[in-house]
């Protein structure tokens, strides 16, 4: 799983890019508070296509690439939380969902 490391510096850089011409510090709490902020965009489109919010008059074809580009955001943010905070995901991901050596 080592493109995991990879895409995490990827978000890395475009995260420090994005901070430097935002103005935005990316102290301790901000990389989980981001990642909440995520979640809830990701919730919102959600509930705009399963009828539960409004669509605002996007086509549910606008609400699914939506829907991508908001799961490609928590993703992202959860990468570089893990990279701040010093987790190696790849071995955290092989002992909790159990998955086989090699596999």
């Amino acid at each position: 799983m080592q493109h995991l490391s990879r895409l995490a510096g990827q978000f890395e850089d475009a995260s420090q890019r994005y901070a430097a011409a935002n103005g935005i510090t990316r102290n301790d709490d901000w990389f989980i508070l981001k990642l909440q902020e995520e979640l809830g965009e990701l919730t919102q489109v959600w509930m705009k296509l399963t009828d539960r919010g409004r669509k605002r008059g996007l086509s549910e074809a606008e609400l699914r690439q939506e829907l991508a580009n908001e799961t490609a955001d928590v993703l992202g943010h959860i990468l570089l939380f893990a990279l701040k905070n010093g987790i190696d995901l790849a071995p955290a991901i092989s002992r909790k969902w159990r998955f086989e050596p090699g596999g």
